[in-house]
């Protein structure tokens, strides 16, 4: 049994890191057993398809970044403060990625999202499931930082928005640049988009 376990979840690692890493479409299952060191026969033991380890290995990967996400903002940390961890998180990643093999990678799930679009329907709902749930997690931080006076009143939605996009769309021009320089300002920056007025801001 946990042979078995080890292979499913080898072959779902070197799905995710290899669709990051290339695209969807350029992957194929020959390349995933490769990477994953598992015979191709065996992969149809474990899944019908690519579509099928693809929709498993992002689901994977979500699942275990809300875990993350619980363990670095326990209930009652601070709206900013969450924002901030968040995003610093996100940059050291990236810059991680791009120490260890020269290319900014930018977020895989927007990355995904842009090429799988017109095309498989189970990615494609899964993929708009996890923005939309991020999208949400930015609205409830600006939010709670409006009720706390530390960021300026107005429509917490579009601001959610305004942030979001900022977010997803540095991520990606870092990607499409290949310069991790243009991360480096990220959380400043975001907290200036917001006109935040507390100390993470001037920190």
């Amino acid at each position: 049994m946990g042979r078995t376990s080890d292979s499913r979840q080898r072959l779902m690692n070197a799905a995710y890191d290899l669709i990051w890493n290339y695209s969807y479409g350029a992957v194929t299952i020959e390349a995933i057993c490769d990477r994953a060191g598992v015979k191709k026969g065996s992969f149809y033991y474990f899944f019908d398809s690519k579509v099928d380890l693809a929709v498993a290995a992002i689901q994977a990967w979500y699942d275990e970044r809300l875990r993350m996400m619980e363990e670095m903002m326990p209930s009652g940390t601070p709206p900013l403060e969450c924002l901030t961890r968040y995003l610093s998180f996100a940059v050291e990643n990236q810059l991680q990625v791009h120490a260890a093999t020269g290319q900014v990678l930018g977020c895989p799930i927007f990355t995904l999202g842009s090429e799988i679009s017109a095309q498989d329907d189970r990615l494609r709902t899964l993929v708009q499931e996890i923005l939309a749930a991020g999208a949400r997690f930015f609205e409830a931080i600006v939010r709670d930082a409006q009720a706390a006076g530390d960021i300026e009143g107005g429509n917490p939605a579009l601001k959610a928005r305004q942030l979001w996009s900022f977010y997803e769309g540095t991520l990606t021009r870092a990607r499409i640049e290949n310069d991790p320089e243009l991360l480096r300002h990220l959380c400043s920056d975001a907290m200036e988009l917001l006109s935040a007025r507390s100390q993470l801001a001037a920190a």
